[in-house]
């Protein structure tokens, strides 16, 4: 007698469902500047337009909502999120904390094999900045310090750090738009890594409040020069 498991029909799952993947289409399309803060979402020409039902563009944007990447509005629907000074203010202000604590602990002990992995993100930074493609470098920005956050070995604020990167997204995006020189923010990373050689937890400490202060600085000038 034939096994019933050889007359199951072979199933193709998807990796992915239908949600994630809108999702992921309206971040890039946000971080991308193709949809700008402020900017409503229509949720019938958004699922005319990816080919589905608007069920799964609804649920992509309150996904994204939680994320802090989108806002919505009683009866008005959904909108790319506009930061203002103040919200920038603590978003950077918790960025900090944590990466002031993992370069903290990486000054203590830095292993040649991390800071190699290290030098070699920024290398990967620089050469996407260079590309001009800005999604691209935005990922490679966010990567960079997601790893060195991870490398200094503790997975809360690897966590905490990765559920604060969806609204990094859009700081760094407004870092671009306000920054003299973008390509520039590619090669700020290089004063962290002489930083982390250096193993003075003092000048790690004040190279982070550097590159994240400058960060700020542009950003919230950026927005108050644009409302004057």
């Amino acid at each position: 007698m034939p096994s019933s498991r050889a007359s199951v029909q072979p199933v193709i799952i998807q990796q992915r469902n239908l949600v994630d993947q809108v999702a992921d289409y309206l971040t890039q399309a946000i971080i991308g500047q193709r949809f700008m803060p402020g900017e409503r979402l229509s949720e019938v020409q958004l699922a005319r337009d990816l080919g589905v039902s608007r069920a799964p563009v609804r649920e992509a944007a309150r996904l994204l909502e939680s994320r802090g990447l989108v806002v919505s509005q009683p009866r008005r629907g959904f909108f790319v999120r506009v930061l203002d000074p103040g919200e920038l203010v603590d978003i950077f202000d918790l960025r900090l904390c944590l990466e002031r604590h993992a370069m903290e602990r990486l000054a203590e002990a830095c292993l040649p094999e991390t800071l190699a992995a290290l030098r070699h993100q920024v290398e990967v930074l620089c050469a996407a900045a260079a590309s001009g493609d800005e999604t691209r470098r935005i990922e490679e920005d966010l990567a960079f310090h997601r790893l060195l956050i991870a490398s200094a070995g503790n997975q809360r604020l690897l966590r905490t750090f990765n559920d604060l990167a969806h609204e990094l997204r859009l700081c760094i995006t407004l870092i671009t738009k306000t920054h003299e020189a973008p390509d520039s923010i590619a090669e700020s990373h290089h004063h962290l890594l002489d930083a982390l050689a250096s193993g003075d937890g003092t000048r790690c400490r004040e190279a982070i409040d550097y590159h994240i202060g400058v960060a700020r600085d542009y950003v919230i000038q950026g927005i108050e020069e644009a409302r004057a």
